[in-house]
């Protein structure tokens, strides 16, 4: 019915554009992946990271038990070099999200301006909500059905990919 009255654009989501939600990002705004069972945005994180250049300067770390403090050293050389830190799984280090929240809201004022914090977690009531309320936010859900997989799958290649194919 939707589709009849008005258009399919209404029913289907857009596709995952993460340079675009890079381009709302700064050093003092993390962009944070709200996870769905079964999803991982790492390889799209890594992919951007080498488009623009970053992926000798993306550091990544798994978080869990014994990580907060390699996660703090990472943050900490990134702000002054200009990394990207990229954070998995902050739903699974409770006890070091009070510490994230203190280093975010220390952020001096001259840092690097390449600096960036990519996190991720699953719906959890553990993360702080300050550093939430002041990042630009998206889900990530893996793609359901085989045409929605292919749409991902394509728009991961560069036009110039297409391109240098020999078989039309």
């Amino acid at each position: 019915m939707i589709m009849e009255n008005m258009d399919k654009s209404f029913i289907e989501f857009p596709p995952f554009d993460l340079q675009s939600a890079y381009g709302d990002s700064n050093c003092f705004k993390p962009l944070i992946f709200v996870l769905s069972p079964g999803a991982d945005p790492r390889m799209e994180v890594e992919a951007l990271a080498q488009k623009l250049a970053m992926d000798s300067k993306l550091v990544i770390r798994s978080l869990g038990q014994g990580q907060g403090d390699s996660a703090k050293a990472a943050i900490d050389d990134a702000i002054l070099e200009g990394k990207w830190v990229f954070l998995q799984n902050c739903h699974l280090a409770a006890s070091f999200m009070p510490k994230l929240e203190q280093i975010f809201e220390n952020i001096p004022e001259k840092c690097n301006h390449e600096f960036r914090l990519w996190l991720t977690t699953a719906p959890s009531n553990v993360f702080p909500v300050s550093v939430l309320q002041k990042s630009v936010k998206l889900t990530y859900e893996p793609p359901k059905g085989i045409k929605n997989s292919l749409i991902r799958t394509y728009l991961g290649f560069e036009q110039a990919w297409f391109e240098k194919c020999s078989k039309p």
